[in-house]
């Protein structure tokens, strides 16, 4: 029978193994110059021999102290052993195209890389991507003129980029991440601070808006703007609309798809996009109408003349704003040398006819009825929370504490 000596060593022959040692390395080169520099020895939290090189020696004093902090916590990389923000940032590309993200969004992330992050730190290894250096990088943005909501936007892919290199254990560090939690409660009070929130007749049409709106459209575009009055469906949901999803009979519609900028069909927005939504007699009408007109053969209500989902921007400009204009639904922007008005469509964006459908939903009084539920309100406009019903339309819905309860509570106090 055999036995092994099992050796243990103690916490402190563990801690001189792993200590970092400072040393000056003297050498001759072939021409007879002498050169200098100093050496930080040490293990990683792995175990392995690593080794930097300083010209001074109060640099490798610095880089001792931090990487044995470093160590320590388990999150050091060696310089060795990272790579440069650009090439992490093509690794988070091919994360999300793996994950099937939708291509507008592999795009947003390409356009990010390409000419925001690569120009100013894609050649940054991610070990010394710090939290001074993410500053630094976010300072250099605002002054070459990004707008605040790019450099947010910007920020937040530069900190997805680290959290995928994290999982790959390319990083141990996400500065962004660090940034985000120190500012967390200051942003989120001056956000609320800054946000305005929706107003009807500047970012809401008023009913009598609505009304004229109506009444100027064409038969062309009648079924499709009259379906997003009186649904709130977003453009994607309308683009990518089935006749198989449409009960005339019921008056219902069932949003079970969207079709993306590309014309590519998907699942809808988030779960809760997937919805019923109830409709009255305009639309049904409206829709009967356009399916006897329709000449071609497709399944999707709203089809191009080729059959494929119409394109946002085709809807806006050729059916939106002309419609607007039509109605006298408008705004002065200046005027010309002559004095005459310069006028533009008030409401550029279909998200304006979602906004009236939730006012309109909140709001209605129909046979003597109060507007709807929140909940009810949050299912229609297929909102993923409550919070951001509440959050986009919690103003709109009308108030019951008008002073009333207040000041008879105040006469039995005072009685």
């Amino acid at each position: 029978m055999r036995f092994v000596l099992a050796t243990f060593k103690s916490p402190a022959a563990r801690q001189r193994k792993s200590k970092m040692s400072v040393r000056k390395r003297t050498w001759t080169t072939p021409k007879g110059e002498e050169k200098s520099a100093w050496v930080v020895d040490y293990n990683d939290q792995q175990g392995k021999r690593r080794h930097k090189t300083f010209t001074k020696k109060k640099e490798a004093d610095q880089f001792s102290a931090t990487a044995t902090v470093e160590v320590r916590e388990g999150v050091h990389v060696a310089d060795s052993a990272s790579v440069t923000v650009e090439k992490a940032g093509q690794f988070w590309i091919r994360s999300g195209e793996a994950a099937g993200l939708e291509r507008s969004s592999i795009n947003q992330r390409k356009s990010h890389l390409e000419h925001h992050i690569v120009p100013m730190i894609g050649q940054v290894l991610l070990s010394k991507l710090n939290v001074p250096a993410v500053r630094d990088f976010e300072d250099r943005m605002r002054k070459e003129g990004r707008s605040p909501a790019m450099v947010k936007k910007v920020l937040t892919s530069l900190g997805s980029i680290l959290a995928d290199a994290g999982e790959r254990g390319l990083a141990m560090r996400n500065p962004v991440r660090d940034i985000r939690g120190s500012r967390k409660g200051r942003d989120g009070r001056q956000e609320k601070r800054q946000k305005r929130r929706l107003e009807v007749g500047v970012d809401i049409p008023t009913p009598a808006e609505i009304k004229t709106f109506l009444a100027a459209l064409d038969d062309h575009w009648r079924p499709l703007l009259v379906t997003a009055v009186f649904t709130g469906m977003r453009s994607s949901e309308l683009r990518g609309l089935r006749w198989q999803d449409v009960d005339l009979k019921r008056g219902e519609i069932n949003v079970s798809q969207r079709a993306d900028e590309f014309k590519k069909i998907g699942p809808t927005k988030s779960e809760a996009g997937f919805r019923t939504i109830p409709v009255p007699p305009p639309v049904i009408n409206a829709l009967k109408s356009h399916r006897l007109k329709q000449t071609n053969k497709t399944e999707l209500v709203f089809a191009n003349p080729d059959g494929e989902p119409r394109s946002h921007t085709n809807i806006v400009n050729k059916g939106l704003i002309p419609t607007m204009i039509r109605a006298s639904v408008v705004v002065e922007v200046g005027k010309y040398e002559d004095g005459a008005q310069i006028l533009k469509a008030k409401y550029t964006g279909m998200h304006a006819l979602r906004h009236f459908y939730a006012s309109w939903l909140i709001n209605r009084k129909e046979d003597g009825g109060l507007g709807l539920p929140v909940k009810m309100v949050q299912e229609r406009m297929g909102h993923s929370s409550i919070v951001i019903t509440m959050d986009t339309y919690g103003h709109l819905f009308p108030r019951t504490d008008d002073g009333t309860e207040l000041a008879q509570a105040a006469n039995i106090l005072l009685n």
